[in-house]
């Protein structure tokens, strides 16, 4: 699938639609968002969920995210939790601390143990100096050993990365890393007080290349104060200028009531909806025109990436730390409000320093908060994901999946979609006249590696060969069952059938 919201007869709507829909929401990096959260989750629950991985149907791997909350300077757009300090003292004890949760959490885990996901954010975890960057490094790898080919990274402030530092990313063990950009031009910049030169950044990523690291991210901010399509269209040519392998563009969301630093940002000074949406559509067409792929609401990759491979065969996940290619791991959490997610269960430590690290230095983990995911709440994480990652949702695909009956389960939501139909920003297409779908599902061992076997991608490509313009083939794992769906649409039903059985028999 390749979408581009600027293709033909895809149009801007008016500005009094955009300012009827233009109302805060919640960002989905999880279902349901952490606002759902309740303080009814304790250490306990996340004690028990930890203990029962060994016993899940679908064993999976184990994600480790790290919280560094520490920022030399405050960026008055940040919504993260931080601690605004130049005491770098602080970070020490702070490393013990997060090495202790480590071995609280290790005590009660079960299942897989070794990381195929790491990932430090803050904060700014460059805050920490070279020593502690190792110190921690080699820490979280006797805990939870590497595994060969992991996806290990970190986020990066270019203001406290010089080249040396970056050497010592590399040689802890980061292959990946994501650089905070937001905004390249010097007006923006001094409005949300996070001045970054061009030349900087570009030394930056330029070392990181040099030291071998295989997937650099730029992330990238639109709705900040003073910025027009102008000057955004300015940075995104810089951008592409340095050629990041992924870019994270990223909508500022205004919400000074809870986020104190936005209080110091003018609101007279920000863009309005119309030019917020314009500044978006014209970043996604110049993207999307040099090379990168619009993957998800907020992502673009290289045509060669193996997000964007991922993209265009359906097989893209969406987990706490964005677009991923890999099957959606359980995610132990470290530090003040970071958020783990273990066999269907969101377990979030407190914000505070203080409650957390007192926790930790007694003996216990420090859950306060969280989400025990029912049945239902599956089934809407399912839907919300899909569309997440694919643009629109096959209604059969969740009736497949869950055993319903899509339009009367979510009879609710698909009268208030109306809305968004009847002003044409969405699509239902109930009465399409659908192609035969055959549908197969083999059973498979659990952990599994089905994209590994060359007799089945072989047979693949052949049906797809045979099928042409006339149908399609769609190969995806089971979210809840060891099982693997093997589909294929096509104008003749027989045609459809026989395609399906031989690539189930080429799993023999």
């Amino acid at each position: 699938m390749d979408f581009d919201p600027t293709r033909a007869g895809v149009e801007l709507p008016d500005e009094a639609l955009l300012k009827k829909f233009d109302v805060p929401a919640p960002r989905y990096t999880s279902y349901p968002t952490a606002d759902r959260f309740h303080g009814r989750i304790t250490p306990e629950d996340y004690q028990a969920a930890l203990a029962r991985r060994e016993k899940a149907a679908k064993p999976a791997k184990l994600s480790l995210y790290c919280h560094i909350p520490f920022c030399n300077d405050v960026c008055f757009y940040c919504g993260c939790n931080k601690i605004v300090t130049r005491d770098h003292s602080r970070s020490a004890a702070y490393i013990k601390t997060l090495l202790k949760e480590a071995d609280l959490a290790k005590e009660h885990l079960t299942g897989i143990k070794t990381l195929e996901q790491l990932h430090w954010g803050g904060g700014t975890p460059t805050f920490l100096n070279e020593d502690e960057i190792l110190e921690l490094m080699a820490g979280l790898n006797e805990r939870f050993p590497f595994e060969e080919g992991g996806e290990f990274s970190i986020e990066v402030d270019p203001r406290s990365c010089p080249p040396s530092k970056i050497k010592t990313l590399r040689k802890a063990g980061f292959n990946r890393m994501s650089l905070g950009v937001q905004d390249f031009n010097p007006d923006v910049q001094k409005a949300v007080n996070r001045i970054q030169p061009f030349e900087m950044t570009k030394e930056v990523l330029e070392s990181a290349r040099a030291e071998g690291f295989g997937s650099i991210n730029m992330d990238l901010i639109y709705g900040l104060p003073r910025q027009t399509r102008e000057t955004f269209a300015r940075t995104i040519e810089q951008v592409i200028e340095l050629s990041p392998d992924r870019i994270a563009l990223y909508h500022y969301a205004h919400l000074p009531n809870i986020f104190k630093p936005q209080r110091r940002i003018i609101p007279a000074e920000l863009p309005g909806a119309a030019e917020r949406v314009n500044i978006m559509f014209d970043a996604i067409k110049t993207l999307t025109s040099h090379g990168y792929r619009y993957i998800g609401m907020d992502h673009f990759a290289k045509e060669t990436d193996e997000l964007s491979i991922a993209q265009v065969n359906g097989t893209i996940q969406r987990n706490f730390q964005g677009y991923s290619t890999r099957a959606e791991c359980d995610m132990v959490a470290l530090g003040p409000s970071s958020i783990s997610f273990v066999d269907g269960l969101y377990a979030c430590n407190p914000r505070e320093i203080e409650p957390w690290s007192e926790a930790i230095e007694s003996g216990r983990l420090a859950t306060c908060r969280g989400f025990d995911l029912n049945d239902d709440d599956k089934l809407r994480r399912a839907v919300i994901m899909t569309i997440m990652c694919r643009f629109e949702l096959d209604k059969r695909e969740i009736e497949e999946e869950f055993g319903i009956k899509f339009d009367e389960y979510f009879a609710y939501e698909m009268k208030k979609l109306q809305a968004y139909v009847k002003h044409e920003l969405a699509e239902l297409t109930a009465d399409l006249q659908l192609m035969p779908q055959v549908l197969i599902n083999r059973r498979i061992a659990k952990g599994y590696d089905w994209k590994a076997n060359e007799k089945f991608a072989a047979e693949i490509k052949a049906c797809e060969a045979e099928l042409a313009d006339r149908g399609r083939v769609l190969i995806r794992p089971s979210g809840t069952e060891p099982l693997l769906r093997i589909m294929v649409e096509a104008r003749d039903k027989v045609l459809a059938q026989t395609l399906a059985e031989r690539m189930a028999q080429a799993l023999d």
